[in-house]
Parts: C-alpha cells; structure tokens; sequence
C-alpha cells in the first residue's frame, strides 16, 4: 500500500465530521422520485446513500412515488387515464393498479436495492399498522357566472391527503435499525384505500417525525432566481412573493407547498435537490456547500 496521503480525500472526510455529528440520531425524510428512480447507478447510488446515513447514526425515512410505473401498467392494462386540474382521477380499476406497483413493484425494488448494498429495509404502505389514515380530497374550482356563485366541487375519485401518521410505529422501526420504505397509499376511517401525492406524504411525515430535514429528489437542480441561477436558501416568508412575480411556477409550487407545510408543522427545514447528481443526499447534508435549495421559516 502506498504511503502518499491522499489529502482531498481526507479533506472530504474532514468536513463530513461535524454535519455527522450534527445530525447524529436525527431524522431524515426523504422523497425518492424522478430520474434517480430510473437510471441503474443513480438507484444504485441511492441505496448506498441512505444505508450510509444509517450506518453513521441517523435515521432516514423513504417516500417513493411511482407515476411512470403507474401509467405503463395502466396503459398495457388497457384501463385510460385521465386528470382533472392536473390530478389523476383514480377510480377503483386504478386504486388496484395503484396500490399494486406502489406497494408491490417499485416499493420491493427500492427494499431490495437497499438491502443489497448492507441496509436493512422494510417496504410499508400507509395500510399498514395504519401508518397514513386519509380522508378524501376535495378539490375546487372557481364557478363560471356572475354574483359570486359558490365554488364547483370536483370529484377525482380516490385519491386522498394524510389525516394522521403512525408515528410511533416509525419510530419503532428506527430504533431497530430498520429503513422505512414508504408507499403513498393511505387508509380512511370505514378501510377505503387512497391514492396519495407522495410529496404530500413525505411532507405530512416529516411534519409529524419532526424530521431534521425533509428532502425532495426532482430532475430539476432546486429552485431558480429570475437569472435562472440556484438559490441555495429560500424562506418561507418569500415564497409567496416569488409565486406573484413568476419566479416560482410550474411543478416547483406544489413542492414548495409541501416544504412549507413540513416546516409549519414542526420539520427542521426541506431542502429540494437534484435527484439526477450522484450521490446528492450526501452532499446536501455533509457538505460545507451543499448542493440544492433549503427552505427554512
């Protein structure tokens, strides 16, 4: 073995320390999605990512989504999809399909990926223990007409938003070494099955653990300013204004959204990051620089 010190090496050991040592037994709730659910070495990259943070002390939580996997099944199903105001309308032919890849297919993947590289994951719907209760969403849109007619009320089926989260039964996993991997099916109070937003489960869980951090996988590099340049912290407070102007629009709003209801609800702080760079979780957390957007009250 040679006896040349590597010294960039060390140097990235070295500034890893005290964020290891910040976050020693804290929570991170991770939404896994995007591209880095379906290239080969980011997936790869992913599961060493998060059995890593376990090794080192910390207790990292998974919400997947799944809507490529979803959509590919319905449509060799022959069942057609259809969305009202951007949300899959999900009838009880796409209930199954949904519960099936989210809670079957791409939930036992990611376990097994995780496991394969020294973790030890357990894949989880929001049915089990019942870890997400629900309730059906309700969804609005403004009425055509004069005299201020009461909003219409839409119907999108079964899909859901969190009312409760299991957190005791989270903890439990934690502290016995387990991974939660989460899929984001939820259960309502007469056993109805909900289809659920994924950024709006990891959100609602990382409210509920009190997480350290909240993390959002996207294909995008985190949140842009007007010259297109990433903005590496941005308040809550400020998110509205930048919504008015422009800045923010698109699929970032509701990530946004997500973020600040974690926030509210007692999250440390939410970062959105580049799910498509190698090995972003860990240069977001133990990395002087970082490497997306942290959003903080």
């Amino acid at each position: 073995m040679s006896g040349k010190i590597d010294h960039s090496r060390a140097q990235v050991l070295i500034e890893a320390l005290p964020y290891i040592r910040k976050y020693q037994g804290a929570t991170i709730v991770i939404k896994y999605g995007g591209h880095a659910m379906v290239d080969a070495e980011l997936k790869k990259g992913f599961a060493e990512d998060v059995t890593l943070l376990k090794y080192v002390g910390l207790n990292p939580v998974v919400v997947h989504g799944g809507g490529p996997q979803i959509n590919a099944l319905l449509s060799r199903l022959g069942i057609e999809s259809h969305f009202v105001e951007g949300q899959r309308f999900t009838d009880e032919a796409t209930m199954d399909v949904v519960e099936m890849v989210l809670s079957g297919k791409v939930g036992k993947e990611i376990v097994s990926l995780i496991n394969s590289v020294g973790g030890r994951a357990v894949g989880l719907s929001g049915k089990d223990a019942q870890l997400i209760r629900a309730k059906r969403k309700k969804l609005t849109r403004k009425a055509a007409g004069g005299d201020n007619p009461p909003p219409e009320i839409l119907d999108i089926g079964l899909v859901g938003e969190p009312t409760r989260i299991n957190t005791d039964f989270l903890r439990h996993l934690s502290a016995g070494d387990v991974i939660p991997v989460i899929a984001p099916v939820g259960v309502g109070r007469h056993g109805e099955t909900f289809n659920i937003n994924a950024d709006i489960v990891a959100g609602a869980v990382a409210g509920a653990l009190e997480a350290e951090r909240l993390m959002l996988l996207t294909d995008v590099d985190g949140v842009l300013d007007q010259d297109r340049k990433l903005v590496p912290r941005l308040k809550i407070a400020d998110i509205e204004s930048w919504r008015e102007k422009g800045v923010i629009s698109g699929g970032m709003i509701p990530k946004l959204e997500c973020c600040r209801e974690a926030v509210a609800r007692g999250c440390a702080g939410a970062c959105i990051l580049d799910g498509r760079r190698a090995h972003a979780i860990l240069l977001e957390l133990f990395t002087d620089e970082g490497c997306g957007t942290e959003v903080v009250l």
